[in-house]
């Protein structure tokens, strides 16, 4: 009897253990998922606009101004004789870029759409530091602090 009883034992034993670990990584996998999700718009804009700062230092063509009357950071460039602008701000709780030819007049919402957020801030800190705060539709919230390195 207990050769028989002894592999069963030890066959539930098993089965429960693995459920149990099954169980768990399920719950940690679960909450990081959703806490990865819950940053993703905030981090992922702040990451898009570090990326253009660094892109586009050069000379000090980086600054904060107005673009149809919204906040916008302005990425200056010149290629060849010409002069263009890449506006990045925010529209109607939409983060959108616009790049366009100096001179030329377009209204804010011609922009290329980048994100859904509910707030975007940009301040300048000092001369060639700026810091952006975002906050998606879920009322996460994060910032980050540019410097230009060119100045």
């Amino acid at each position: 009897m207990i050769d028989f009883l002894f592999p069963v034992a030890l066959f539930f034993v098993f089965a429960v253990s693995a459920m149990t670990v099954i169980l768990l990584a399920t719950g940690i996998y679960r909450s990081t998922t959703e806490h990865s999700s819950l940053n993703y718009t905030a981090r992922t804009s702040l990451a898009y606009i570090c990326e253009k700062i660094h892109q586009n230092d050069a000379g000090g063509d980086v600054a904060l101004g107005t673009f149809d009357g919204c906040d916008a950071l302005i990425l200056r460039q010149t290629r060849g004789e010409d002069t263009y602008q890449t506006y990045i701000y925010v529209y109607e709780n939409e983060l959108k870029e616009l790049f366009i030819k100096d001179g030329v007049e377009a209204p804010a919402k011609s922009g290329k759409t980048i994100l859904a957020v509910d707030d975007f801030s940009m301040e300048a800190v000092r001369d060639g530091l700026f810091r952006f705060t975002c906050t998606d539709a879920d009322g996460n919230r994060d910032s980050m602090t540019a410097g230009i390195r060119s100045r």
